[in-house]
């Protein structure tokens, strides 16, 4: 994953932590340790973080475990400040079952927080109301830990997008009106509520505000991902499929490539070796790797080794998914073993604009 460093694999599942949270643990590291010299200073705060960080990561495993259940694959999870995301292959078909997978993630904050709070009440030493919200420190650390999930459940139950709680709404309306009207449903009232945050917010609470046109964008960009995927399902990746295109060799110069980029249309390419197909090369990848080796060096030094292999009938609303969450440009599409063609993101996206002009052509 691109500005990601890989942490684990768990349970056949590659976690990520983003360069934002090294960050974040960093400065609070950093801070915790010039305050120990300090009366009252500590390393409470990152020591908090870090738990935080395995609080959301346990979250996401709910997701992913229970999407297990339902054969939905997690290819990865990323772990970002302001929450993880768990990339599923694709979302279920049926409601119920995209209901549970969302359940998973906040019931498992659920859980802890109820341990916690049976911690405190069998030590004794439940607090007050008004003091769960206390900077942590020693005195206070169970207190926050039973603070932070249950904030943790029920920030994720929120009835919007991008939050959990927005995936069971849609849920709950699919079962009535079917996934995409359901969708444009659930994202209208996820705008509604972020607009009333925000209005609330300007009295005083920035945090409203940010939380507000958080959900307002996360909602918008997952009314648009539903309609590109609603436009798509009706296609196949023989629809899409470019049948004129240009292998390169994987013992051919950056050099090469970069002049090809320069004298055609084409941005993306596969790379072979020995009439297999062993990566496939993009612009960025190939511009990157002529400022780090040279125009000498050879396209294997460069290519990407991870190849998502299609085939001319999957449905192309699921490759799509796939290429959007695993960074896909473009994917071979073999035939009986043999190379065909390719599929890369922008024809999808031309497929989609003669789809919008003629609403009623079935290309073939």
């Amino acid at each position: 994953m691109k500005w990601s460093l890989k942490i684990a694999r768990v349970a056949g599942i590659d976690v990520f932590l983003h360069w934002t949270f090294i960050v974040l643990l960093v400065g609070v590291l950093v801070a915790g340790v010039r305050t120990l010299g300090q009366e009252g200073g500590s390393l409470n705060g990152f020591w908090f973080i870090l738990l935080l960080f395995l609080f959301v990561l346990l979250h996401e495993f709910g997701h992913a475990l229970m999407g297990k259940r339902f054969g939905v694959k997690t290819n990865h999870i990323t772990l970002l400040p302001i929450g993880g995301v768990a990339a599923m292959e694709h979302i279920p078909e049926k409601p119920w079952q995209e209901m549970l997978i969302a359940l998973a993630g906040p019931a498992v904050n659920f859980v802890l927080a109820i341990g916690f709070l049976i911690f405190l009440a069998l030590s004794g030493h439940v607090p007050a109301f008004s003091d769960w919200w206390s900077p942590v420190s020693n005195d206070n650390m169970v207190y926050s830990l039973f603070t932070t999930n249950v904030m943790l459940f029920s920030f994720n139950l929120i009835p919007a997008f991008p939050m959990d709680g927005g995936r069971v709404l849609r849920a709950l309306l699919a079962m009535k009106y079917g996934r995409y009207k359901a969708t444009n449903i659930a994202v209208r009232i996820g705008q509604l509520l972020a607009i009333g945050l925000i209005l609330f917010g300007l009295s005083g609470n920035i945090w409203l505000v940010f939380i507000g046109v958080f959900i307002y964008l996360g909602a918008g960009a997952e009314g648009n991902y539903e309609s590109t995927r609603s436009a798509l399902s009706k296609y196949k990746v023989q629809d899409a499929i470019m049948h004129h295109f240009t292998p390169l060799q994987s013992t051919d110069t950056i050099g090469m490539a970069v002049r090809l980029l320069l004298d055609g249309q084409e941005k993306e390419f596969v790379v072979l070796e020995n009439q297999t197909v062993v990566g496939t090369l993009t612009r960025n990848e190939m511009i990157e790797g002529l400022g780090h080796f040279g125009k000498e060096a050879a396209l294997s030094e460069v290519m990407k080794k991870v190849i998502l292999n299609l085939e001319p009938q999957m449905p192309l609303d699921d490759v799509y998914d796939q290429m959007t969450d695993e960074n896909v440009e473009i994917a071979p599409v073999f035939e009986n073993n043999k190379l065909i063609g390719v599929l890369n993101r922008d024809n999808i996206m031309e497929l989609l604009i003669i789809d919008n002009a003629q609403p009623h052509l079935r290309l073939s």
